[in-house]
């Protein structure tokens, strides 16, 4: 939030003519604080990250900045990240780490929403005022295990875990991730995937975005292996 309110200040300060603001759902808009469909994390959020993100919005309109809000989606490349990557199960096969759900979710390697920022100033005035939601491809943990297969040329696994179940692993921020899954991959799939990111749109933005499938070709190298089995 000091953050956001920072960028906000300097944009304003040097006049600015158009300003990005990459931003997130804020999901109490749809899981208020006494719900305790999720639990209540830091005493004011059920995602911190999302939430926070969205929350600082205001400063960018309080300003009446010339602003376009981005909303992005998960990262591919989580899955070429060291302790992100894949791990091998217990029959050999391989498993990822990210517990995406049964839902399709959006998704795109970074680069692919730096070029959509260009596109979108490249579009001048068009979208200040606007809120833009960026996704490559909308995939389910099974099919991305499935492409995953057919480039590594080895069996991957893909096993979903339980958002509660996945709160209680223990390491920093697992709370905050495991309601994030159960916010964006099933109980809202429809307001962060298919619903609300447009995989046509976002590529008539960005006539270079990648599919999956081709940014697998393009990374298949760089994806780890961690040795510990679970």
């Amino acid at each position: 939030m000091q953050q956001a309110r920072a960028m906000a200040a300097a944009a304003k300060e040097a006049g600015l003519k158009h300003v990005i603001w990459s931003t997130l759902e804020d999901t109490r808009k749809w899981v208020p604080l006494n719900d305790n469909r999720m639990p209540t994390l830091q005493g004011k959020y059920k995602v911190p990250h999302f939430d926070a993100k969205g929350e600082a919005n205001h400063y960018f309109t309080d300003m009446k900045l010339p602003v376009t809000f981005l909303h992005t989606s998960y990262y591919w490349d989580n899955l070429a990240a060291p302790g992100m990557g894949l791990q091998k199960g217990e029959n050999g096969e391989l498993l990822p780490t990210s517990r995406l759900g049964t839902k399709a979710v959006p998704g795109s390697p970074p680069a692919g929403y730096r070029r959509a920022a260009y596109g979108i100033f490249k579009k001048g005035a068009e979208f200040i005022g606007k809120s833009v939601f960026i996704s490559g491809e909308n995939l389910t943990g099974t099919q991305m295990a499935t492409s995953l297969t057919k480039v590594l040329g080895q069996k991957v696994v893909y096993r979903n875990i339980e958002p509660d179940k996945y709160r209680k692993l223990g390491f920093p921020g697992a709370d905050d991730l495991g309601s994030m899954f159960q916010f964006c991959k099933r109980d809202f799939e429809r307001r962060t995937a298919s619903g609300a990111r447009d995989v046509k749109a976002a590529h008539r933005l960005n006539q270079s975005l990648q599919t999956f499938d081709q940014w697998l070709a393009a990374n298949r190298k760089r994806m780890p292996v961690n040795s510990n089995r679970r």
